[in-house]
């Protein structure tokens, strides 16, 4: 019994780390319809091959990567992620325009007591306007820190950087 505990909890992050829940979704969703001041948005995923997963530090997997389409015009692109805070995880979306440079990131669920200050819109402007293939961004340099929530300021902010090399990767690859 002890050999199957760890390997249903590895498969349950595993599946997990592939999946929006549903809830996360409509978040990002009404964050995109108050982005672009409208109702009329489509979103059309994009798929990355298990191949050129291996290359690339984010993990797009299901329906996380898309294009976003507003009153059917192709706008930029989109990507909901997850990453780790001192105990749990928490949602984020990142918006892009059509070069890939982010116009907006929001903390869509923050599941901790401390830390939420990262979901803050002063602290999160400071990745908009960041194009992909950037320098990577540094904590306490580029990024500002906020008392009582280093690690979660450190995880997105590597999470930020995650994205944007692998953006960067696919784009040099062709791949988007």
């Amino acid at each position: 019994m002890i050999k199957k505990i760890p390997l249903l909890v590895i498969l349950v992050l595993f599946l997990s780390a592939f999946t929006i829940p549903s809830n996360v979704e409509k978040k990002a969703d009404k964050v995109m319809e108050k982005f672009y001041e409208t109702e009329a948005i489509r979103k059309e995923t994009i798929s990355i091959s298990e191949a050129d997963q291996e290359k690339i530090p984010s993990q797009f997997g299901d329906k996380n990567l898309f294009k976003v389409f507003v009153n059917n015009k192709f706008t930029g692109y989109g990507y909901i992620g997850n990453a780790p805070s001192k105990t749990a995880t928490f949602d984020y979306l990142v918006l892009f325009d059509k070069q890939f440079i982010i116009t907006k990131s929001k903390v869509l669920i923050y599941r901790e007591e401390y830390g939420g200050e990262i979901g803050s819109k002063r602290w999160l402007q400071q990745f908009d306007g960041v194009p992909a293939g950037a320098k990577e961004l540094r904590y306490n340099q580029e990024i500002i820190p906020i008392s009582g929530a280093t690690i979660s300021v450190r995880n997105m902010t590597k999470a930020m950087n995650d994205l944007l090399e692998s953006i960067s990767i696919l784009q040099k690859q062709n791949k988007l």
